[in-house]
């Protein structure tokens, strides 16, 4: 079954304020069945509650936790040039759900798996991004102009450098948020929904990748 029948994905960059602005005026003008976001249990509750991840958090959780207080700050440099704070346009999608009073899913795979799989990278990759500090994700160099540009020459950058860490953190998450899409559409096709819709907010990187496996199901 071609899955894309009944999910449109929207691809956003996480530190932008337009992906907001789409994410919000596409949810309410299209009214979906369910939405669904790229985002785990634990770092809903992070964003809901507004929980802020600090260093001596990260020193207390030993490796995972310096791990995923590197990515955080990554973000927030991301944020600091293209003027959103990270996850904005999550939010957005979170409060145009409650707007409508439709499903909300949690697709993203669990952040406790992924840091486990990041602290198993090779040495080699380890040594450069550490080398590299955050220069790597941040395309201020480019003279492409368009942001969305600057975004997609940041990972391929990014996929090219890290091979390991590209593939944990996009390629097999993709795989995992595809899987969650395509439970979600059966549910909803088994619980008598017709035609479902189905929006499903995600970073731009995933979604090529998660549209390809959802065509090919």
């Amino acid at each position: 079954m071609n899955y894309l029948r009944y999910v449109k994905l929207i691809g956003t960059m996480h530190v932008s304020p337009k992906s907001r602005e789409e994410v919000v005026r596409t949810i309410l003008e299209e009214r979906p069945t369910a939405v669904a976001v790229e985002l785990d249990r634990a770092r809903f509750l992070a964003m809901t509650e507004n929980v802020v991840f600090t260093m001596g958090d990260a020193l207390r959780l030993g490796r995972k936790g310096l791990i995923n207080y590197a990515l955080a700050k990554i973000e927030e440099r991301l944020g600091e040039t293209f003027g959103m704070a990270p996850g904005g346009e999550m939010r957005g999608a979170i409060e145009a759900v409650r707007a409508l009073k439709v499903p909300l899913y949690l697709i993203d795979e669990d952040i406790n798996i992924i840091l486990a799989k990041l602290s198993k990278a090779p040495l080699r990759e380890k040594l450069l991004l550490a080398l590299e500090g955050l220069s790597v994700f941040l395309p201020l160099k480019s003279e492409l102009g368009d942001p969305l540009e600057e975004y997609r020459w940041m990972m391929l950058e990014f996929r090219r450098r890290y091979p390991y860490l590209y593939r944990v953190l996009v390629e097999e998450r993709n795989e995992v948020m595809a899987g969650n899409l395509m439970a979600i559409v059966d549910s909803l096709l088994s619980a008598g929904v017709k035609r479902p819709k189905v929006i499903a907010v995600v970073g731009l990187g995933h979604k090529a990748g998660i549209e390809r496996l959802l065509g090919r199901a």
